[in-house]
């Protein structure tokens, strides 16, 4: 494995583990895959050298920060534990209660990285970033981070903060390559990182979808990238990493992965359904491309532009009434609605941590039963 360095009191590996997946039921895996894979994940993560966790407070409800925990254990201190809260009431105090509130559900004493999930899209940052200044300084949290956040809204939260916000969390791929616009250049030049959330552009780039049946589950089954029009426009794209990949005795999945962390200010967060696909992803860290591999695979995939995507948050820093700025308002409504199903759950965590054993079994089974006969047919999108 292949570390950052930047600085910070543990090592940052430039593979990662995403966990949206674990405790959601949008992604089909079921409670099995959260009561025992995923411990059995996390653990063979920690085994390969992974040091970087990433998960959020809505996430399945908070489930995902208590599974990561959970299967960390006693490597929960050592290891760097990137959660996030989404700012729908931007108070430095309601900021303090979900830090705390996430420490809880991991089981640290500390957060290694605390990121703002989503830019509010009608106020600045200013209150909070004195929010996490207090957290920062109380050794809540030890950096600071931000997910889909323009440039010049990254350097406007970093003067509010008045230090450096260690990293930007942004899709990143080589079907979405708009962070190297702006954004990886100026984390290469000033010691900060990025992030790449949906790195395999949520399996896109693996291939197994093009010439096949379309995906079953809800989050892959309603993006538009899976169409049947988009799966063709990609195929030139998938033929060179296949290629590449032969060169290597590697999957297209190592090479698109071993692409996106080509930079050195950038780590990658896939997610993964199996060990053996963690190792697979944990292995992509040791390839080296060739320059004119990778340039092969940068004309490829140039020649398609950015997919089909969310809009972009880069134009939210004032509440103007641009499409991009109504989107935003619409997401952060509709994730408000997660935070408040993640208080919800602590509090009945809390108020069953009264009832006798039996009870509390019976409420557990109630609740996974109620999430998944609730599942959305078109879930929001997080990240």
């Amino acid at each position: 494995m292949r570390y950052l360095d930047v600085g910070v009191a543990e090592k940052i590996s430039k593979i990662g583990l995403g966990t949206w997946q674990f405790g959601a039921t949008e992604w089909g895996y079921g409670e099995p895959f959260a009561e025992s894979e995923a411990n059995v994940i996390v653990r063979r993560a920690l085994e390969l050298g992974v040091t970087l966790f990433d998960t959020a407070e809505i996430y399945g409800s908070g489930r995902s920060e208590e599974i990561l925990g959970r299967a960390l254990g006693k490597h929960r201190e050592s290891v760097f534990v990137a959660t996030k809260m989404f700012p729908i009431v931007p108070s430095a105090f309601v900021l303090r209660q979900r830090a705390v509130a996430s420490t809880r559900r991991i089981g640290t004493s500390r957060l290694g990285l605390y990121q703002v999930h989503y830019p509010n899209p009608l106020v600045s940052d200013r209150t909070l970033m004195r929010g996490m200044r207090s957290l920062q300084q109380a050794g809540v949290i030890a950096e600071v981070g931000v997910s889909n956040y323009s440039l010049a809204r990254w350097r406007a939260a970093e003067k509010s903060l008045g230090s450096r916000i260690l990293s930007n969390q942004v899709e990143y791929s080589l079907i979405h390559r708009s962070p190297e616009h702006e954004l990886l250049p100026f984390a290469e030049s000033h010691d900060r990182v990025i992030i790449a959330f949906s790195p395999l552009a949520m399996g896109l780039l693996s291939g197994k979808y093009h010439g096949t049946a379309p995906p079953a589950n809800l989050v892959r089954a309603t993006n538009p990238r899976f169409g049947p029009e988009y799966l063709t426009r990609t195929s030139e794209l998938i033929a060179v990493l296949r290629e590449v990949a032969d060169a290597h005795s590697a999957s297209p999945t190592q090479i698109a992965l071993a692409w996106v962390i080509h930079s050195p200010a950038v780590v990658a967060i896939p997610g993964a359904a199996s060990v053996e696909q963690l190792e697979s992803n944990v292995a992509a860290a040791e390839i080296t491309l060739a320059d004119d591999e990778y340039l092969a695979l940068r004309q490829a995939s140039g020649r398609l532009g950015d997919g089909p995507t969310l809009p972009t948050p880069g134009s939210l820093d004032t509440p103007e009434s641009g499409p991009s700025a109504r989107f935003a308002v619409r997401h952060s409504l509709r994730c408000g609605w997660y935070v408040a199903k993640t208080i919800w759950r602590d509090h009945a965590h809390r108020s069953a941590s009264k009832l006798n054993p039996r009870s509390r079994v019976r409420l557990h089974q109630k609740n996974y039963a109620s999430r998944a006969a609730r599942q959305d047919s078109a879930p929001a999108r997080f990240d």
